[in-house]
């Protein structure tokens, strides 16, 4: 009887030294998530990456005077596009449950430099068939990515696009060649158009995975969904002295290929 007691004893020793470790590593597990949300910006630029990375947090950012402002997806399409039919003197949807200080920074840009602010995660659609350019020498996809551009922001200056394709003008494998690629064009290249390229920019990867995007690169930046949760990139131009191959004047977008 005794034996049995003690045995019985240590099991529950055993039991409960498990809950309590269980518990403790789960304080732990938050107190280590709770500094590493905080300490994102820190953690990012000791790693290498751009300000803008997302390898935890939600979904969506924008970098203000402040600090990181978290979005939903929804927040930030929501606000993008506020931000962008502001700017052509549209009437903008009702923003009162995105952050004042995330569309302030939308709207302006860093202070000084127009910069790349908002980004966000994404995913690439799984089971997209791959589709033939049409008359337009878009892609279906790319088509639908150009008319949802124009119900935003209005009538653009496109290229990179023409009936029956493009077969030079671009680097090797170019989606420009496969019509699955626009380029948005602001000229000259001065601060006024950065500025609205990038509000163009932030749109296009808010919507990213609604409109299956694959690469946007604007202003020496690069973001995909590919590599999403790295934030924008440095894009490394193969000519640096030249303001197209930079994407200094145009914002450079391109749709998923599909299988």
């Amino acid at each position: 009887m005794h034996a049995r007691s003690r045995s019985r004893g240590r099991g529950r020793g055993r039991v409960g030294g498990f809950v309590k470790g269980v518990a403790a590593a789960a304080v732990l597990a938050a107190v280590v998530v709770g500094a590493a949300l905080v300490g994102v910006p820190w953690l990012a630029d000791r790693s290498g990456l751009d300000s803008t990375a997302l390898p935890w947090g939600p979904p969506c950012s924008v970098q203000t005077a402040d600090g990181t402002v978290g979005l939903t997806v929804e927040e930030a399409q929501l606000a993008t596009t506020a931000v962008a039919l502001e700017a052509r003197g549209e009437q903008p949807p009702d923003t009162g449950s995105v952050d004042a200080a995330a569309l302030e920074r939308l709207r302006e840009g860093p202070p000084g430099d127009a910069g790349p602010s908002l980004t966000c995660t994404a995913e690439a659609a799984d089971g997209l068939a791959a589709q033939e350019m049409t008359e337009s020498g878009l892609t279906p996809r790319a088509e639908r990515l150009r008319e949802a551009m124009a119900e935003v922001f209005g009538e653009q200056s496109l290229g990179g696009f023409q009936p029956g394709g493009v077969d030079s003008g671009h680097g090797a494998d170019s989606a420009h060649y496969d019509g699955r690629a626009v380029d948005v064009f602001y000229r000259p290249v001065d601060e006024d158009n950065r500025r609205a390229g990038w509000l163009l920019a932030h749109w296009l990867v808010a919507h990213a995975e609604e409109l299956d995007i694959a690469v946007v690169i604007f202003d020496d930046r690069i973001w995909s969904v590919r590599f999403s949760i790295a934030g924008w990139r440095d894009y490394d131009s193969p000519d640096p002295g030249n303001e197209i191959l930079r994407h200094l004047d145009h914002v450079h977008v391109d749709v998923q290929s599909g299988t």
